[in-house]
């Protein structure tokens, strides 16, 4: 959710690079977030290839403003 808070869309294989994760378990982890409704995934074909974009959702965009916050209430707490 980080890598697609800062941009406002990105394909599939975009996102494995970014965040090292093996097919598989990027598969996993945006089914559960779109099923959360954080995501919306856009399935296309380029040419004859599948081409997969994501994009967060005004819910996931919220959603992971609050999960900042709470982190830093968090570190803000070991710190007092």
């Amino acid at each position: 959710m980080a890598r697609l808070y800062v941009i406002e869309s990105a394909d599939f294989l975009f996102l494995m690079r970014q965040t090292g994760l093996t097919f598989g378990n990027l598969s996993s982890h945006l089914s559960k977030l779109e099923a959360a409704g954080y995501i919306e995934v856009k399935k296309e074909f380029v040419g004859k290839k599948p081409h997969t974009m994501l994009r967060l959702t005004e819910k996931g965009r919220a959603a992971f403003r609050k999960y900042q916050q709470n982190m830093k209430q968090v570190f803000e707490d070991l710190l007092h």
